[in-house]
């Protein structure tokens, strides 16, 4: 089936692949090839995606993404998001500094508004964290 992730800049991923496991907020979907067709809504977590049917999971593919829009039918998958990082693309170090910060920011926030967008960036970074240890564990394989 056809496997469109599309980001606000641009398109991350298009092509063909046997399954997708996305983060939906009815909780965790995997979509395999005639999948009934199906609108939903995507929160942030990890994309899993299994190129081939006989891929051993050492080969599985990880996307941190955040919330979105996600499209099936029977022959494709579109999934809309405001971003979406491949493991090869985050910097563990980085990601751990950025989530330090936002735990700071959390602690410190003088109002419920700042404490919410805390929220979402921690909750954004600890699945970048995930993905790059997904990947980082794939890699030693």
């Amino acid at each position: 089936m056809d496997l469109k992730l599309v980001t606000l800049g641009g398109v991350k991923l298009d092509e063909m692949v046997y399954s997708v496991t996305i983060p939906t907020i009815d909780g965790e979907i995997s979509v395999l090839p005639s999948h009934e067709p199906l609108v939903t809504v995507a929160r942030d977590g990890v994309i899993t995606v299994r190129r081939r049917q006989e891929d051993p999971d050492n080969q599985l593919e990880y996307f941190a993404i955040s919330g979105g829009v996600v499209k099936i039918d029977y022959s494709s998958v579109q999934i809309l998001v405001d971003e979406a990082d491949h493991g090869d693309d985050i910097i563990e170090a980085e990601t751990q500094a950025a989530l330090e910060r936002a735990i700071k920011a959390r602690d410190e926030a003088g109002d419920q508004v700042e404490r919410e967008k805390a929220k979402q960036l921690i909750d954004r970074h600890m699945v970048r964290l995930k993905v790059a240890d997904l990947h980082r564990r794939k890699r030693r394989r």
